[in-house]
């Protein structure tokens, strides 16, 4: 087994949890929306369109996490200090992962009112990884030349812009709009360029 296979055990099973999280998040909504539907009449819970937009969100970043440990498979050591690494960045992504639908959702008749409570943290904690992934990636001198190239920089700037921007700007039409962008910026980076 090499170190990176040894390292990236731990690191896939949390991120995996991370799916699995909004994939489970996903699935209770859904089941409320659906039993509100057969029982006809007033609707008591309706998902909205924000928690399941950023949902997708994550889901893609943590794809590009996922792709990022492949990319420094070669230089990463079985060390302690790895291993706090790994476990403390995929733990934050499943902390993020997690806050994305509510455990119990029939609290909610709009999951768009959990959204607002949650948004800023996951954010944050997105803005945070991206800061300690450069961190990371700068110390290494084979990388830091492609990383300081001007599309790298761009594309991290408006990367962490637009989850700024939804961090401040607190209307539903302006944070589906902002998700969207964050959602199509990863489509276009991993499949068309």
């Amino acid at each position: 087994m090499t170190d990176f296979e040894f390292i990236f055990a731990l690191y896939a099973l949390i991120l995996g949890f991370s799916l699995v999280e909004l994939l489970g998040g996903l699935g209770r909504a859904l089941e409320l929306e659906f039993a509100g539907e057969a029982r006809g009449g007033e609707r008591r819970f309706t998902i909205g369109w924000l928690t399941p937009l950023m949902a997708i969100f994550v889901m893609v970043d943590l794809m590009s996490f996922w792709m990022f440990s492949w990319t420094v498979q070669r230089l990463v050591t079985v060390t302690p200090h790895t291993l706090l690494a790994v476990m403390a960045f995929a733990s934050a992504y499943y902390l993020a992962a997690r806050l994305v639908f509510p455990a119990d959702p029939e609290r909610f008749r709009n999951l768009d009112a959990h959204y607002f409570r949650v948004s800023r943290t996951i954010f944050g904690i997105l803005i945070a990884l991206v800061a300690i992934q450069w961190a990371y990636l700068l110390s290494i001198e084979e990388i830091r030349s492609a990383l300081m190239s001007a599309r790298s920089i761009w594309t991290t700037l408006l990367f962490v812009g637009l989850m700024g921007a939804a961090m401040v700007f607190r209307q539903r039409r302006v944070q589906a709009i902002l998700l969207v962008a964050l959602i199509v910026r990863y489509l276009v980076l991993y499949l068309l360029v």
